[in-house]
């Protein structure tokens, strides 16, 4: 059996905030290794550290000390640009609140990763958006703007447009928060069996412990520390 490659790995992560004359520890030793091809879930109380956690796996927050890896590579000491440009390629994210561009169809917001990354083979493209907009149930709503689109439909097309550049990790924090429970377990079911499809790696900041359960693996954090939990039957 080939060994998974180790895509994320965050060795003794802290991270501190000073507010008045106290310093709050937010994060203090924590540790994950994530592999290519898995989901983990991350739960935890409100505050507890969780989206603080994954904007540091993101790259777009610096920890206040340990090592963060990603597929290899350590980022600790490297500059903003080149972190910015790691991530542009190589990184997807996917948040509770959609963030789509109003103006702009579902079509036109899936490819948008690609405008920014100054794509330069439309016909590539073109194919890429298509199969996702197939595989993801949204082939009818193309050319529908955001305000015609369904709470589902919308976070569907943000999934979308997280994976159109073909990234290795992609990171979700709340991604069905906005959502119903019966829109919530179809867009989750979604997303998970795209990222097996196409074999990416997740990291997913869920408060829903079914959803959590669906994972590979689940994590919480308990005093500012990494604690992998027993998944419920």
């Amino acid at each position: 059996m080939t060994k998974k490659k180790c895509i994320l790995e965050m060795s003794n992560i802290s991270k501190k905030f000073k507010c008045g004359d106290d310093v709050i520890n937010i994060l203090d030793g924590a540790n994950i290794s994530i592999y290519e091809g898995e989901i983990v879930a991350l739960v935890g109380s409100s505050g507890c550290g969780k989206t603080t956690f994954l904007q540091i796996a993101g790259l777009l927050d610096n920890a206040s000390g340990g090592k963060i890896k990603i597929k290899g590579k350590e980022f600790q000491n490297e500059s903003e640009f080149t972190k910015t440009e790691f991530r542009k390629k190589n990184i997807g994210f996917i948040y509770q609140s959609h963030n789509l561009l109003s103006d702009f169809t579902a079509m036109e917001n899936i490819r948008m990763p690609l405008r920014v990354q100054y794509d330069s083979a439309p016909i590539k493209s073109e194919r890429k958006v298509s199969e996702l907009l197939s595989k993801l149930g949204l082939d009818k709503r193309r050319n529908h703007y955001p305000s015609k689109l369904s709470g589902g439909e919308q976070q569907r097309v943000a999934i979308a447009r997280s994976l159109i550049h073909e990234p290795m990790l992609l990171l979700a924090d709340e991604p069905t928060g906005n959502l119903d429970s019966k829109n919530a377990k179809n867009v989750v079911d979604i997303l998970m069996s795209t990222v097996k499809k196409y074999d990416k790696t997740l990291l997913m900041v869920t408060h829903n412990m079914s959803i959590a359960n669906k994972a590979d693996r689940v994590f919480t954090i308990e005093k500012g520390k990494i604690v992998e939990k027993k998944k419920r039957k």
